[in-house]
């Protein structure tokens, strides 16, 4: 039977910097008993690569989780201030046993939080981090490594170089960003070296904003999360394009040229297109979440193209694409999964995707971006305290109701947040009043049960 998971959520363990759970003592134990599990052949040395973004709180956390690594009998290979999905890279090129990212992703500078992923670069199932999280609560004094067999840390000097050059190799060869302006903005976070200099070297004239972290500003009204700085930056430029990462870079966010946004749907619905013309499209099939939206699925559908739908979270989507042999999936919000060139969402290698179908088609960005028109969405978030109202009859009837009303012409999505006491509310359909109805009608119906 699986472990229960009460430290892992969705994408890892995450909170508040210095506060459980996200203290020196998690973080040790942590890298004990992730140490420990991976350590399966004990006739050789084992190895974690260790990376993080540009928190303050990041050299806490490495320090805690190298001690608790180093204890367990693990080599710590260090790479300092990389994306995520340079750490799922560099783990599966040097032949780690695993590998750790510290980061909150797109969360205040206050959070930290740390990601595991496996030899193989994947994130790991939910059933390995409830193993991993109940040897955490046992008592691992007994074995832990002797004297002579404690790990050592190294850094690895060229880790950018080695993730700038594997970005790179999934730009079309014979194709260069030569006379393209890109904006981009690297929300003062992991990215904040790498992406600039691999557009630069592509050709591209590269105009940062959000390339000056402190430790304090990271994802601080820049990045995916607050594109508007993005996008008044291109019109003032006049810039082909604008990209926006967040702070750990596994999701992006796309500006035209007129500074309009472009989101993570329309994204993969480009891409998807592309991609089947050119015949990389693995099973005709796009892998997304429950809150893409419907109008995706229409042009998908209208070009022999299925879209098959996940619980949110980007491992979610990769685990999916995995069982059906997928090459393509991702989010609204931004996570792109181009497993032919990652194993987890990687935001500078799907805006060189973006960039490539453009220079390929020699069309602007307003062009090629707007792949179909969006069903009219709408998302409330409720907060509650106690017990989740999810199960309530109460809700279950709300949400009985509001399917009766959308009666095949739209969705309803009820789901509770990974990292806050709040109840997410989405429906869509086309028409507009019917989604604001249907969504206010099922908020009242969480207010009225927590009293808020």
């Amino acid at each position: 039977m699986a472990s229960k998971r009460a430290l892992f959520g969705t994408d890892g363990i995450r909170g508040t910097a210095n506060t459980a759970p996200m203290t020196v003592e998690v973080a040790q134990k942590l890298g004990q008993a992730a140490g420990l599990y991976f350590m399966r052949n004990q006739s050789r040395r084992h190895s974690v690569v260790l990376g993080k973004d540009t928190r303050l709180s990041g050299y806490m956390i490495e320090c805690a989780l190298v001690a608790g690594f180093l204890s367990a009998g693990m080599d710590v290979i260090l790479v300092g201030p990389l994306p995520t999905p340079a750490i799922a890279m560099l783990t599966r090129s040097l032949r780690a046993d695993l590998g750790v990212m510290i980061s909150a992703s797109h969360n205040p500078f206050t959070d930290n939080g740390i990601k595991l992923f496996g030899p193989d670069g994947f994130k790991l199932s939910d059933e390995v981090e409830g193993e991993i999280e109940a040897l955490m609560g046992e008592d691992l004094s007994g074995r832990l490594a002797s004297p002579e067999q404690i790990g050592r840390a190294s850094r690895l000097n060229d880790a950018a170089g080695r993730y700038i050059e594997n970005a790179k190799a999934s730009f079309p060869r014979g194709l260069r960003l030569d006379g393209l302006k890109i904006v981009l903005d690297c929300a003062n976070g992991s990215a904040y070296r790498v992406a600039p200099t691999a557009l630069w070297e592509l050709g591209a004239e590269v105009i940062k904003i959000g390339c000056s972290p402190d430790g304090l500003n990271i994802n601080d009204g820049v990045g995916s999360t607050h594109p508007e700085k993005l996008c008044a930056a291109v019109k003032e430029h006049q810039a082909d394009f604008g990209i926006a990462l967040d702070g750990d870079a596994d999701r992006v966010l796309i500006a035209d040229e007129n500074g309009m946004l472009v989101d993570g749907d329309q994204i993969l619905g480009l891409i998807a297109r592309f991609w089947k013309q050119h015949d990389r499209l693995r099973s005709s099939t796009v892998v997304a979440t429950v809150m893409s939206n419907m109008g995706l699925e229409k042009a998908l559908s209208e070009v022999g193209l299925e879209l098959q739908r996940t619980a949110v979270g980007d491992r979610y989507v990769v685990e999916r694409m995995r069982e059906i042999g997928g090459n393509l999936g991702g989010e609204q919000s931004g996570h792109m999964v181009l497993s032919d060139y990652a194993t987890t969402g990687d935001g500078l290698i799907a805006a060189l995707q973006v960039l490539a179908v453009s220079v390929e088609t020699k069309k602007s960005a307003s062009e090629i971006c707007r792949v179909f028109e969006p069903f009219p969405q709408l998302l409330k978030n409720v907060r509650y305290s106690g017990a989740s109202p999810l199960s309530s009859p109460e809700l279950t009837a709300a949400k009985s109701w509001a399917e009766e009303r959308l009666a095949g012409r739209g969705r309803l999505v009820l789901r509770a947040s990974g990292t806050e006491p709040l109840i997410r509310v989405m429906a869509e359909a086309e028409d507009e009043a019917l989604v604001v109805e249907v969504v206010d009608h099922v908020c009242d119906a969480i207010r009225a049960i927590t009293g808020n």
